[in-house]
């Protein structure tokens, strides 16, 4: 009984969230409205690397490889000729996918620091090619995407060149990778997830391959993080080695350890924490990181969960008190 009421709870707050940013717009300014398609991005890039650290154990500084995988091979699709959204889609999860299934299955051999320094040097791999191949991806330039394809849906073509339209393509398939990955961890493979991230001994006592489990896990992630490339290079209309740099992988990490790697949405709240400082800061000052790092180093040392952690911790306390 109490499973199921937890289970309705977490219904009605995703419905209520999906509902207020639905309507966001209508209140929004568009710079906003920017703004927070980009929060929903990187939100799910963030919960793509939250399913290998918050739920796996594995620390990745490789993500933004995958993201930019994703981006380059949806945006040079549609600069060879792709006319449809849904293939070029299609072609970075397939890439990314395909990516994260080589590189994963030499990293997750190996546990805690040297996972952490593998998917950093093939990240950096990544980065490497992407900043010096410049017949294929532009060099430090980048590929410039000027037009994205219309959106057909059912018969009927939608352009997501404005900036409102393309803030509800965003919210839809954002959704839905949410919804993939609430599957993925409720499932009983979500289970083992946990399960290797506790005692990964005790799998392997009771028969289950870790090493399989986790190669799942990171093809996933991998892939999640490569739809969130997709939709950052729709939305700026480029795809750019900065994308899969080392230091775009510390992103989501920053992001998750702001909301919290304990509690699903926690990466997301991160994400808007994220961006809405960023916002408010450079208003006053450019050097808006440090401004970060000071936030940063007590939320660290004074909740360990997140910030968001913390304020579902402290309302669980206070209901079981009473």
């Amino acid at each position: 009984m109490p499973e199921s009421n937890d289970i309705r709870r977490n219904i009605l707050l995703s419905v209520s969230i999906f509902t207020i940013l639905a309507l966001s717009p209508l209140f929004l300014s568009i710079y906003w409205t920017m703004i927070l398609t980009e929060i929903l991005i990187m939100g799910l890039f963030a919960m793509s690397f939250n399913l290998l650290f918050g739920y796996s154990g594995l620390l990745s500084f490789g993500q933004a490889g995958f993201f930019g995988l994703g981006a380059y091979a949806a945006t040079l699709s549609i600069l060879h000729g792709v006319k449809s959204v849904w293939l070029a889609m299609v072609i970075g999860l397939g890439v990314s996918a395909l990516g994260a299934l080589l590189i994963g299955f030499l990293c997750v051999r190996r546990d805690e620091i040297f996972f952490a320094m593998l998917t950093l040097g093939f990240g950096m791999m990544i980065y490497t090619v992407a900043h010096n191949w410049r017949e294929l991806t532009g060099g430090s330039d980048g590929l410039s995407l000027f037009l994205v394809p219309p959106v057909h849906i059912f018969g009927f073509e939608f352009s997501i060149e404005p900036p409102v339209a393309m803030y509800y393509f965003t919210l839809c398939i954002a959704s839905l990778g949410v919804f993939i990955l609430w599957r993925v961890i409720q499932s009983p493979f979500g289970l083992m997830l946990k399960a290797s991230r506790e005692n990964k001994d005790r799998l392997y006592f009771v028969g289950a391959n870790v090493q399989t489990i986790r190669l799942f896990a990171f093809v996933i992630s991998g892939t999640l993080a490569g739809l969130s490339g997709v939709l950052f290079s729709l939305f700026n209309h480029m795809a750019a080695p900065s994308f899969v740099h080392w230091s775009f992988s510390a992103r989501p990490v920053l992001m998750t350890i702001l909301g919290g790697c304990e509690i699903f949405f926690g990466p997301a709240c991160g994400a808007a924490i994220f961006f809405v400082l960023e916002q408010l800061v450079t208003t006053v000052t450019e050097n808006w990181m440090i401004v970060l790092g000071a936030i940063l180093i007590p939320v660290v040392i004074f909740t360990p969960k997140g910030i968001l952690g913390t304020v579902v911790s402290w309302f669980s306390n206070r209901r079981v008190a009473r």
